[in-house]
């Protein structure tokens, strides 16, 4: 007599952690895909050039007192340093953005530079310009450097006021871009007495910060080579 058909029964818990698995997949990848990974850069060459293009805040005002501008004491030398890099400065204290725009091609075809350290707008706002324009002339210059052939990393300067804060524009367009941001090592000098030679510049020791923070990020951005440890 045939045997009646055998009943075959799935585990629940089999199933069960099938699902779970999936979910963890899905998850992590999901994770993964969205997380949103920090800008990098392409590594200098021994020869590189390195330009720091902006205003007063480049050309090392405030470093040598009140008023005093020492472009020995101010954020490019003490980066180019720190580095052994060549650094270029092309600074101008008291430009606004739409006249930075206007003498930055000159400025690219002399100096071809790989990377361009890109510090303005400060003026702009503390002659309180429409901010649509600021951003739009600090986009029409990254947009010129890249012609060039450079890569760009972006400082934000801070409003003036009793909380010091970059505008929003500086990180969209390093958002916008994919740019290297230093976005609070400004803001953080201003609002120490002991970091600033005035209001809106740093002093010596100011400038020396802000060289370390510029090098920590090219190193972490993958520009430079990570730091060696000290035994």
């Amino acid at each position: 007599m045939p045997h009646p058909p055998r009943r075959i029964f799935r585990r629940p818990a089999c199933r069960v952690w099938r699902a779970w698995a999936a979910l963890l997949f899905g998850a992590m990848f999901f994770a993964t895909a969205c997380s949103d990974a920090p800008p990098t850069l392409t590594p200098l060459g021994a020869n590189a050039t390195i330009l720091a293009f902006g205003d007063s805040l480049t050309a090392g005002v405030g470093a040598g007192g009140f008023g005093s501008l020492d472009r020995e004491k101010g954020y490019p030398a003490r980066l180019a340093a720190r580095i052994a890099q060549r650094v270029e400065v092309a600074a101008v204290p008291g430009e606004v953005t739409a006249r930075g725009l206007a003498r930055l091609p000159q400025t690219l075809e002399r100096f071809s530079p790989d990377l361009v350290l890109l510090c303005h707008g400060g003026n702009d706002l503390i002659r309180r310009f429409p901010m649509e324009q600021t951003a739009a002339n600090l986009r029409a210059m990254v947009t010129l450097c890249r012609d060039a052939g450079a890569q760009v990393v972006l400082i934000a300067v801070p409003r003036p006021g009793i909380l010091l804060s970059p505008p929003s524009f500086y990180e969209d367009i390093a958002r916008e871009y994919g740019l290297p941001l230093e976005e609070k090592t400004l803001s953080t000098i201003l609002s120490d007495a002991d970091l600033k030679a005035d209001p809106f510049h740093p002093n010596a020791k100011g400038y020396a910060l802000l060289a370390t923070h510029i090098e920590a990020l090219l190193r972490e951005a993958g520009a430079l080579p990570p730091q060696k440890k000290q035994k």
